[in-house]
């Protein structure tokens, strides 16, 4: 519908059409039985959220190599099997009208931990009875995260040139298991934000210094995933677009990057932030102040935008249909992405079209649930319940 609101229209990216502007943000579950597989968890969690209508459902961040796990229960995609075991999940979604999206990582200096659930510390020696031996992680330079966590590795030139080619692999993989539009993840601390950091990055070698060094590892990764993923279908990259302090990573930054990674085939920037310290940062510089405000990450996709001329997606308490819509008509961000709210409410989408006026007659719905929800609007309305829900 020409009238219909922003958030229900679809964008076409390439050669994929989302049915709406609504993407799942990478969720991370926690749930594998430390193989890397997926299971029936991740099966029952995904499919809710194709269910619910998500234009674009990403699944977790997916390890390119063991070490590069935060947690032994993460998803991997590291081998075959592991491939094969996310076809299901593809294939449900897809059959929903939804797309399916994936997002491969490598945590760096921030693997080798307790699921938060259990606390989130680093691994030990003692956690091995339990079957979650620690491992050795990797970094640009042997400098830990936090002050309770191991030292780890400085990768070497050719380690580096190993993990580029393990997310060329793994995008590989992905697109065998059905993906139909994949993610870089760079942002949070993890192994490629802490390259792109003047925080977590203190090497004198092409990897390292200034800005276009402290890029290098970012850009060949990506060049890499771009040749080995097809053409004509999207890529995404998550970014940390601050870190939160003024000696780190800035905003200035950032639109560098966007540019940079448009260059070599990019379609969408991702704008998160923080995390090069541990969690994700509380602070915006954009807005000021130390609480999370609802939208608090939204300056920093629409700086990005602007500035760089690369579509983005805004994230980050992101929970209001009519705050969704707002981003979009204000030109801010071309995408919205949900996470905490999401999984409060599986069914968002759906929803948010109701409140939008964008599915009067609930035909977006499911088919299976459709008629019922039909005549449950009709009950309530012959009842007169409609007004006080």
């Amino acid at each position: 519908m020409s009238d219909a609101p922003l958030l229900f229209t679809p964008l076409t990216i390439r050669g994929v059409t989302l049915p709406n502007r609504v993407v799942v943000s990478p969720l991370c579950m926690y749930s594998c039985a430390g193989d890397g597989m997926a299971n029936d968890w991740h099966f029952a969690h995904l499919s809710t959220f194709a269910r619910g209508k998500a234009g674009l459902v990403f699944c977790e961040a997916t390890a390119v190599t063991p070490e590069g796990r935060i947690t032994p229960q993460c998803l991997g995609i590291w081998n075959d099997e592991q491939a094969e075991a996310l076809k299901p999940i593809t294939r449900f979604i897809e059959s929903m009208g939804c797309v399916p999206g994936m997002q491969i990582a490598h945590a760096g200096r921030k693997a080798s931990h307790m699921r938060p659930s259990k606390g989130a510390a680093p691994l030990t020696e003692a956690d091995a009875a339990t079957g979650n031996a620690p491992w050795p992680t990797v970094a640009p330079s042997a400098e830990a995260v936090t002050p309770n966590a191991p030292v780890p590795h400085a990768l070497t030139t050719e380690e580096i040139a190993e993990l580029v080619q393990a997310f060329a692999d793994a995008t590989k993989r992905a697109h065998g298991a059905g993906f139909r539009v994949l993610e870089i993840h760079g942002a949070h601390g993890y192994l490629i934000q802490s390259f792109l950091s003047p925080l977590g990055n203190h090497r004198n070698d092409a990897y390292g210094g200034d800005l276009q060094g402290r890029m290098r590892f970012a850009l060949e990764v990506t060049e890499a995933v771009r040749a080995a993923w097809p053409d004509d279908l999207p890529l995404f990259f998550r970014i940390s677009a601050v870190d939160g302090s003024d000696d780190g990573w800035s905003l200035d930054d950032s639109v560098v990057l966007a540019r940079e990674l448009a260059a070599r085939g990019v379609d969408v920037v991702d704008c998160s932030a923080g995390g090069i310290k541990g969690a994700p940062a509380f602070r915006t510089p954009v807005q000021g102040g130390g609480e999370r405000p609802p939208g608090f990450q939204v300056p920093y996709a629409d700086r990005v935008k602007h500035d760089s001329g690369v579509k983005t997606m805004a994230v980050g308490v992101i929970y209001d249909p009519h705050q969704a819509e707002a981003i979009l008509t204000e030109d801010r961000a071309d995408l919205v992405a949900l996470g905490r709210e999401i999984m409060y409410n599986p069914f968002w989408p759906l929803h948010a079209a109701e409140a939008l006026d964008a599915d009067p007659k609930h035909d977006m719905w499911p088919e299976q649930y459709g008629w019922a929800v039909k005549r449950r609007s009709q009950i309530l309305g012959f009842k007169g319940l409609r007004a006080a829900e």
